[in-house]
């Protein structure tokens, strides 16, 4: 809602109203203005009009019309009309002029090829059948007709006799299209009608700028008999798709005297299924008389043709009276194809399929052979198996794939390949609509200010396009315009805005669209200096002049209403702020009103130019002064009430010879003011006029002027300081008279304080105010309310009748939306001016409880807390939550700490021991608290003792191996009660606190190591102790280094292009396993070395594939789990590789018996372990040949007992025992045996049942 004014807000007092027009004829539109002399300006589509051949504009005084001639369809838009900064919009709608419907030539049948609704119409020629319904649309699923609703008007069946034509049209609207939408025409299923077009077939296209609306028709022209059938049109615009199915229905009239066999010919199948045809058009290229054919009609030409031979063609098509026997021949080449059925498919793939953007497809076929192996190609590129994406599946002769998270780059061909046969489909992937979330929201703003119109739609990266009076918005060389996307959220930035942008603004996506409307206002202009009434003699100079704010305004001179134009006498100047209007050698016919009316503003500055005659009298008169008052029918002591703003005119009559002098004083009680309007204690404001001149007079805002037989006092624009008692005395040398005139200004009451806030609800809330501090000289009749959203730019009044209380309560609010209040006052003058808005405000409704209050933690004199989250927040923000206790016994709640907490965990503390405390939690949003949660029993506070418990982690169970260097940070929790003590040793010491740091906590201990060496190696004991009860546990940790180098490298032999090396472990192994070891060559050369063997575990290798006539040395490496060593073991001697060929002599060796009995390396370990989990026995055994292991229990064989899983890898034997149970213990033997001999060992297991949480519970107790 606009802020009230003290002017008019219209400067309108009639408005033209929207009109319908017909096509041809011509419409006026009338306006009426407040003031005759306002100017007026006429714009259409927010562009300004003039008057010409098809626009006519007249102004008589205050009454103005425009006039369109001949009317047209481009004439239908939005017009304005302006004055001042008042803005009318009105409408034009034109319709149609109705056409005259067209008679049809004599003896000349009317013509079919109407509307498919004129076409079924039996009138036309059709047969009575045709008045049946259309036939319904084919069974076969369209496999794309995922339907969109593209269609305004969709094409329908229709029937036409043979010879005669036919016009099938489709409409689209596509006022919500990004680009011009694609039509196709098929015929049954896949054959597409755009390649068939010529003489028989035409296919239009038209579009309507005014409706926005295509119009696609198919003509067919001279039908014939094979043109029946079923037809679709589908349509489409980048992700919308809609598709239409229909029916035409050929009749043919028999010739007289027997059958045409040629109709058989003119279909396309022999199946009898019009989808599965093509049209063929070249029979129709020749048009000869019909021959009579006296044959059976039973006989089937296509099934003589079939079995004839090629020679025979000829005789067949003459004895038949075939006249395209090329076009039948090529017929029946595609139908001997087509009768041949694939060998490698079932069931092939569907011709198209469709899905929508982010779901899955699954595309499927079925093979004859189950074995046999198929392609999937996209595009003609096979398709690889990477990720989710695709999914290869074959189930029997069935074959899937399926595409995961369909994208537009899946919209592809796809083919299933199967040998040398193939199957093709279409996968069609349709986008969601983008629709808007945030719509626009109408504007306001003043000329030069920045304009941001921003909205929001349902996918991040949308395209989006701009339109302001339906005219897209690009981004041009001026860079008027700028387009801003942030996410979601799309922003339209126009710097500086002007007149020319007021307009409707437009954002569309393919799924919606927003208008807003922005309005630009010029700013307030201010008046620095108004015009003043001027008094002046013949041949005096008159000028008037006046004072803006804003300089670049320009403006009018008007008197009695005639605009004044500039002659050599009148003067007219602008010169930045100033404008005057000078006259020189004023004349009787000067005398007048004179107007200055700024352009584009809605207010003038007016002033009175008063000539006078010098008279010489020649015989002097003296009367007294006379005040005659009663002759306007007041008295003396009358009160005149002016509203603020108005102008303020004392008119007094007055007598009087010679002519009085005229002083006007106003008086107050407590001070007076001056004609300025400023406050001056003490004194009063006086003007006085003598002889028809002003002696002392304030700024232009006060006017004293005189006229024969009154005297007139003017304010221009009264003040609230301008009420008091306005004394009026007349003198002249026959005496004086006085009069005192009470004068009270009205206004409209001051803006009331901003509003409070009492309370809010679920969907209200009670605001509350104080009454403005001035009435405004009326009482207060009421108060209007309004409200908005925070965010929003427009206001919403609550009630339209002045509400006469100070306490309102707002319904029907939206849960968690932030909103704001403000109040008018309201008083008999009219509406302040708005409050200050209230603080924003959320309606909300409390919260649910908090659920599952228990107790975590409690000692002598402290407890903890602990709950969740209420499972109803609402829409507002969860402020915390307060926490009460009460002693058992009273009801009085006593808050355990000042404020809320926003944590569900809460410690109270200084609690008396041995007290009984029950206590209660709520949570606290916007609305207050809510439901308290309490708990179901007292709580005494008193300390419970805890035995000590370490709770070492898994990873720590374990051998700790940090290298040398690393930081060791070793965090183990414990819990006790009271604080045990704790304390670390290693190996069996104390640790000293050079070696580590340890801190300490309630609940943890942490070990700290900031820099490793060789020395932190060992183990670290942990043990936790209260009073006599304690727990320990036990940490490893290794720390590892590099290795040495081997030892003692030397070459032991070499024959041929090989060299066999030998060397000794390392004595420094880094304090872990030596993992391998790095053998590499180098040629003395080059000296440069290559790497032979990387990680050999043995300590003598074969280097092979050396180069002859080259000379090496060796080098070798320690490996472990840091690395490489940092330096490695080289040979002292290096080896030379003979050119010459040398026979090598391998030597003879005594074949070895390696042969031996069953040896275990590593016994069976005596174990404990706990019923229910699974457990293993391990052990180790060596023996040539492989012996059989055997496993006993209590000297029983269980080899062939499921409850027991032998394993054997590379000699270490396993036993599995699952789930093992308290009768499981015993004595286990595994048993060695092989040609050599054998070995036993043997172990024994114990069972120990699980302890359950009451027995548990009873230890600790």
């Amino acid at each position: 809602m606009p802020e009230p004014v003290k002017k008019p807000v219209s400067a309108f007092t009639k408005r033209p109203k929207a009109q319908e027009a017909e096509e041809g004829s011509s419409v006026v539109f009338e306006a009426e203005t407040e003031k005759a002399d306002a100017k007026v300006r006429w714009q259409c589509n927010s562009k300004d009009i003039a008057s010409g051949n098809k626009y006519l504009i007249l102004a008589e005084g205050n009454k103005h019309s425009l006039t369109i001639q001949t009317v047209t369809k481009e004439d239908a838009s939005v017009y304005a009309v302006i004055a001042g900064g008042s803005k009318v919009k009105f409408e034009l709608k034109v319709i149609s002029k109705p056409d005259a419907p067209a008679e049809a030539p004599a003896g000349k049948p009317e013509e079919p090829s109407m509307k498919p609704e004129q076409a079924s119409d039996p009138r036309e020629g059709a047969p009575p059948a045709a008045q049946d319904p259309p036939p319904a649309e084919a069974d076969a699923p369209d496999t794309r007709q995922d339907l969109t609703g593209l269609f305004t008007e969709k094409p329908q069946s229709g029937e036409v006799t043979v010879g005669e034509n036919f016009t099938f049209v489709a409409k689209v609207n596509a006022e919500s299209l990004l680009k011009k939408p694609t039509i196709r025409w098929f015929k049954g299923k896949w054959m597409d009608l755009a390649t068939k077009c010529g003489k028989h077939l035409q296919l239009k296209e038209t579009y309507d700028r005014s409706s926005k609306v295509y119009t696609f028709e198919m003509q067919i022209i001279a039908a014939k008999a094979n043109f029946a059938g079923g037809y679709r049109c589908e349509v489409s615009s980048k992700d919308k798709f809609d598709s239409c199915n229909f029916e035409l229905t050929v009749h043919e009239a028999r010739a007289p005297g027997g059958l045409d066999i040629r109709t058989a010919f003119r279909r396309t199948s022999t199946d009898g299924n019009d989808d599965s045809g093509e049209l063929d058009f070249s029979a129709l290229l020749k048009k000869r008389e019909a021959v009579q054919v006296h044959s059976e009609p039973d006989v089937d030409v296509w099934n003589i043709l079939s079995k004839a031979p090629p020679s025979a063609y000829e005789k067949i098509a003459f004895q038949y009276g075939i006249t395209d026997l090329r076009g039948m021949l090529k017929r029946l080449k595609k139908m001997k194809k087509e009768e041949k059925k694939s060998e490698a498919f079932l069931k092939k793939l569907d011709p198209a399929y469709q899905v929508s953007k982010g779901q899955k497809i699954k595309l499927a076929v079925e093979v004859a052979d189950e074995n046999v192996e198929v392609k999937w190609l996209k595009n003609g590129q096979e398709l690889q198996k990477s990720g989710s994406k695709y999914i290869f599946e074959s189930v029997g002769n069935m074959r899937y794939l399926t595409i995961n998270h369909c994208s537009l780059a899946d919209d592809a061909a796809y083919t299933c390949v199967v040998g040398e046969e193939k199957c093709t489909t279409e996968l069609f992937v349709k986008e969601p609509p983008v629709t808007i979330t945030k719509t626009l929201e109408d504007q306001m703003v003043m000329k030069g200010e920045r304009v941001e119109l921003e909205c929001e739609v349902s996918e991040e990266g949308a395209n989006v396009k701009w339109e302001k009076d339906g005219v897209e918005l690009t981004r041009d060389e001026s860079f008027k315009y700028r387009f801003k996307k942030d996410g979601c959220k799309h922003v339209l930035i126009i710097n500086e805005a002007t007149k020319e942008d007021c307009g409707h603004y437009k954002v569309k996506t393919n799924g919606g669209e927003s208008v807003a409307e922005l309005l630009v206002q010029e700013k307030e202009l201010e008046v620095y200096q108004s015009i003043a009434d001027l008094t002046v003699k013949a041949k005096d100079q008159a000028v008037f002049k006046c004072e803006v704010s804003d300089e670049n305004v320009r403006g009018t001179w008007y008197k009695n209403g005639v605009e004044v134009k500039a002659d050599p006498r009148i003067n007219i100047t602008h010169i930045g702020r100033i404008h005057k209007l000078t006259i020189d050698e004023v004349k009787p016919e000067d005398e007048g009103d004179y107007t200055f009316v700024p352009d584009g503003y809605a207010f003038n500055l007016s002033a009175k130019l008063n000539f006078i005659e010098v008279k010489i009298d020649f015989v002097p008169r003296q009367d007294p002064p006379k005040i005659h008052l009663d002759c306007l029918g007041r008295t003396a002591d009358s009160t005149i009430i002016v509203v603020a703003g108005n102008k303020l005119r004392l008119d007094v009559p007055i007598t009087g010879d010679p002519a009085p002098t005229v002083i006007w004083t106003k008086k107050e009680k407590d001070s007076s003011v001056k004609a300025d309007g400023e406050e001056n204690e003490g004194c009063a404001a006086s003007w006085s006029l003598k002889d028809g001149e002003v002696i002392s007079e304030g700024d232009g805002r006060v006017r004293v002027e005189t006229t024969m037989g009154h005297c007139v006092f003017t304010i221009e624009g009264a003040e609230r300081q301008d009420e008091g008692i306005y004394s009026v005395v007349v003198r002249n040398p026959a005496g004086e008279d006085t009069a005192d005139i009470n004068v009270k200004v009205v206004d409209v009451p001051d803006p009331p304080q901003a509003p409070k806030i009492l309370s809010v609800g679920e969907d209200s809330c009670v605001v509350q105010w104080e009454p403005p501090q001035f009435d405004g000289g009326q009482p207060i009749i009421g108060y209007v309310l309004e409200r908005k959203k925070l965010r929003s730019y427009r206001w919403m009044r609550l009630n339209f009748d002045p509400f006469a209380g100070t306490t309102y309560e707002a319904k029907r609010m939206i849960e968690g939306v932030p909103y704001e209040m403000r109040v008018y006052a309201v008083n008999s003058i009219g509406m302040s001016r708005h409050s200050p808005a209230s603080q924003p405000f959320v309606p909300i409704a409390p919260t649910s409880e908090p659920i599952g209050l228990c107790v975590e933690d409690i000692s002598d004199t402290s407890i903890t807390l602990k709950w969740r989250a209420p499972e109803r927040i609402g829409a507002a923000e969860l402020k915390g939550y307060g926490i009460e206790y009460c002693k058992e016994g009273t009801d009085e709640w006593i808050p355990a700490f000042q404020g809320l907490t926003e944590r569900t965990t809460a410690t109270i503390r200084d609690l008396n021991t041995g007290d009984k405390l029950l206590f209660r939690v709520r949570a606290y949003n916007m609305a207050g608290p809510s439901a308290p949660a309490t708990l179901a029993q007292p709580v005494t506070i008193r300390e419970i003792m805890q035995r000590p418990k370490i709770w070492l982690p898994r990873n720590l169970r374990q051998t700790i191996i940090k290298k040398v260097g690393d930081t060791v940070n070793i965090m183990i929790p414990f819990q006790g009660k009271p604080r045990p003590k704790v304390s670390w040793t290693k190996d069996g010491e104390p640790l000293s606190p050079s070696i580590a740091s340890v801190r300490n906590s309630e609940l943890d201990t942490i070990l700290f190591i900031r820099k490793t060496d060789r020395i932190h190696s060992g183990q670290y004991d942990l043990k936790v102790e209260i009073e006599n009860v304690e727990d320990t546990a036990r940490v490893t940790l290794q720390i590892v280094d590099l290795p040495g180098p081997p030892e003692t490298l030397k070459i032991v032999d070499t024959w041929g292009f090989n060299v066999a090396l030998e060397w000794k472990p390392p004595k420094d192994n880094g304090n872990c396993e030596i993992s391998g070891y790095n053998i590499q060559k180098a040629d003395k050369k080059t000296m440069e070395w290559y790497t032979v063997h990387d990680h050999y575990r043995r300590t003598h290798c074969v280097v092979s594939d050396l180069i002859m006539g080259n000379e090496y040395i060796f080098r070798v490496f320690s490996i472990n789990l840091v690395g490489l060593s940092l330096e490695p073991c080289t040979t002292k001697d290096s080896v030379y590789i003979q050119k010459t060929g040398i026979l090598y002599k391998p030597p003879n060796y005594k074949e070895h018996d390696f042969s031996e009995p069953p040896k275990f390396t590593h016994p069976l370990v005596n174990r404990s372990i706990i019923a229910g989990y699974s457990a293993t026995l391990s052990c180790a055994v060596r023996g040539i040949p492989k012996p059989k292991v055997t496993w006993y229990k209590n000297k029983m064989d269980i080899s062939n007992e499921a409850k027991y899983r032998m394993l054997s890898k590379q000699g270490v034997l396993t036993l599995e025992i699952r789930k093992p149970c308290p009768f499981d213990g015993g004595v286990y033997t595994c048993k060695a045996v092989n040609d050599c001999g054998e070995d036993v060992v043997e172990c024994k297991l114990e069972v120990r049942p699980q302890i359950t949480k009451e027995e548990k519970k009873e230890a600790n107790n």
